[in-house]
């Protein structure tokens, strides 16, 4: 868990310090040095018409832009993108799973329609969504929620369904203390251990179906730079320049790795079961 922890602290440090550790504007053009390779010195003409040398660190795609400022900045839409996603999907779910799992009425018309959400594949359903909303920042976040809100639904109902049974619940229902009070003091401390879990999943898995959507170009614009974008750009010349693709997508794996990495050993904390064997 340490690990995962400290490494998506320095990626999320990379993401909020974007603008002093790159070294250009990821979006400035220099068709002179296009594809240039990891480390190669570059010759940079200013607007004074003084030439001054640069290093490409992580050398230059089809177009001349920088790759190293263009990961470093596409951290921020991978990282935005994965945290507002599990946070709304939590959000959404837990609200929804508390009521259809303590209204035994609503149970069964609202599961069926998460029933029906889960039956079609997510990122089938983002990108049906996406083409219907269009591209944008928002409409991938709120894309990539939809398919994810059924997941917390049925996590927070299962666990509201077994801590209504708890005989200090049936004692609190019986003495008519109402319902808010129930779901506040009672159901909802229960389900945090378990949310906190499964927000990192989703907030991993959120980062990759942004990827994924940039990656076919209905995501995230071009003109804002992401992981996505990046690989996506840098397929054409995948064979004789694979730079383009190895920094952002290596930034990638690496970042849902510590997300994975962080959620496992928080279940395994969480989880006294799992801290018994331990």
């Amino acid at each position: 868990m340490r690990f995962g922890a400290v490494l998506l602290c320095a990626v999320a440090a990379m993401a909020l310090l974007a603008p002093w550790l790159g070294t250009v504007d990821p979006s400035e053009l220099d068709p002179a040095s296009r594809n240039a390779a990891p480390g190669q010195m570059l010759e940079v003409l200013r607007d004074d018409g003084e030439t001054v040398e640069r290093i490409a660190r992580f050398g230059t795609d089809a177009l001349g832009r920088d790759l190293y400022s263009r990961v470093v900045y596409g951290a921020r839409v991978s990282l935005l993108v994965g945290v507002s996603v599990a946070a709304a999907s939590v959000a959404i779910g837990l609200a929804i799973g508390l009521v259809a799992g303590f209204y035994r009425r609503l149970d069964g018309p609202v599961m069926r329609v998460m029933d029906g959400l889960m039956a079609i594949p997510g990122i089938l359903l983002a990108i049906a969504l996406v083409s219907i909303w269009g591209g944008g920042l928002l409409t991938v976040i709120l894309a990539i929620v939809v398919p994810d809100v059924p997941r917390v639904v049925r996590l927070v109902r299962s666990v509201v369904l077994s801590v209504r049974e708890e005989p200090y619940v049936e004692a609190a229902i019986t003495v008519g203390a109402p319902t808010p009070m129930l779901l506040l003091r009672h159901v909802l401390p229960n389900t945090v251990s378990p949310l906190i879990v499964q927000g990192t999943f989703l907030c991993a898995s959120a980062m990759l179906a942004e990827a994924a959507l940039s990656f076919l170009g209905i995501g995230i614009p071009p003109e804002i730079p992401s992981w996505g974008n990046i690989i996506a750009e840098g397929r054409s010349v995948f064979r004789l320049h694979p730079h383009n693709i190895f920094f952002p997508g290596a930034f990638l794996a690496l970042t849902v790795l510590a997300v994975n990495v962080l959620g496992d050993g928080l279940r395994d904390t969480l989880d006294p079961k799992m801290a018994r064997r331990v």
